[in-house]
């Protein structure tokens, strides 16, 4: 999914509501990737997914009217859903528990890899013209469709009860629902960090686009390192310590972006937040595959669903701060994320505890 932050200010007046589109078009993905692939299987609904974002990406690339983006970022938010959903499932059901949540981090990873290369072009990008680093993403959609069709994939289960009934019943289990709440307080924080870093720094500390937007790399780029290394650190130590570890680099790196006056100091701070955002999602996938083997891809779908409204509710009242120029809130918003984060897995550890005894 493409982080709007490097092009946001770029899109013009009503611009700002523009990333809560985008969860919505992603909720309809989600809503519609569990069953779906629980029932047919994976590979067309993954290459309708991606005509869809490459529909979206060239539709942002090339329409001028606020109404017509709106409608490129939704046809392109939902591909993005299919897409996500469909390939973290795809990777839960594949692995055994030892190693689900390593290779779920490694597949992150490469979310990351491609969030680093599309910051990176808009950093590069001289004339400042946003069609050009969304005309590459194009190529590179172009080139992943033609492989998908040549990529034999893992079959499904194909459930012939994979229904919206069966997804309302999984609602019943309270562990999943700790695990989809955990997501939607992280999508929300990951969703503002990428959305609005960059309008963040522009507008409270005069910093100019190219430098702010920098600091998206590092923030990227410390998810990335997060991720690469949860394969190692799981086998040292236990998966729900690991968590709050991460957590806790990441509120360090909230207090330093909150605090830090210079450019260096920023660049720490958000290589520290993207470091400690880089467990819970893939450690949440992790669980969600484990306990739900059956039903993975609806599970999977509803967790996803919450997590998603998190992240269109917390876009909503950034955007709605931002409008007001309430800017020194956004630090704010972020500790409260971890802090209910936090709060959550705390809940978890506990409940698992009083079972096991």
């Amino acid at each position: 999914m493409l982080a709007l932050g490097p092009i946001l200010s770029q899109l013009g007046e009503g611009a700002n509501a523009l990333p809560a589109t985008l969860s919505i078009g992603i909720f309809i993905g989600t809503v519609t990737f569990g069953p779906i692939s629980d029932k047919y299987g994976f590979k067309e609904l993954v290459i309708i997914g991606s005509l869809m974002t490459l529909a979206g990406i060239q539709g942002l690339a090339n329409l001028n009217t606020m109404s017509l983006l709106h409608v490129s970022i939704l046809v392109l938010g939902t591909g993005s859903g299919i897409i996500n959903g469909t390939t973290n499932t795809i990777v839960a059901e594949l692995y055994d528990d030892d190693e689900r949540g390593g290779r779920l981090g490694l597949l992150s990873a490469f979310y990351c890899i491609g969030a680093l290369m599309w910051t990176l072009l808009n950093y590069f990008n001289s004339n400042g013209n946003f069609t050009l680093p969304l005309n590459c993403v194009s190529v590179c959609m172009l080139l992943f469709l033609l492989f998908l069709f040549i990529l034999s994939f893992p079959k499904s289960k194909k459930q012939n009860n994979a229904t919206t009934t069966k997804m309302l019943s999984l609602l019943k289990y309270p562990s999943l629902l700790i695990f989809s709440f955990i997501l939607f307080f992280q999508s929300g924080f990951e969703s503002i960090v990428a959305n609005f870093t960059v309008q963040f720094l522009e507008s409270s500390r005069g910093i100019d686009i190219n430098t702010a937007t920098l600091s998206l790399t590092w923030f990227i780029v410390g998810m990335l390192v997060g991720r690469l290394l949860l394969g190692f650190i799981l086998k040292k130590i236990r998966d729900s310590l690991t968590i709050y570890i991460y957590l806790c680099v990441a509120f360090m790196g909230v207090s330093f972006f909150y605090f830090g006056t210079t450019i260096v100091s920023i660049y720490i701070a958000t290589l520290l937040i993207g470091l400690g955002a880089g467990a819970t999602f893939p450690m949440m996938f992790s669980y969600i595959g484990g306990s739900f083997k059956e039903n993975a891809g609806t599970a999977f779908s509803i967790a996803m669903i919450i997590a998603l409204c998190g992240q269109f509710t917390f876009n909503k009242i950034t955007g709605v701060l931002f409008d007001k120029t309430l800017f020194n809130y956004f630090p704010i918003i972020m500790v409260i994320a971890i802090a209910m984060i936090m709060t959550l897995l705390a809940l978890y550890v506990a409940k698992k505890s009083k079972i096991t005894k």
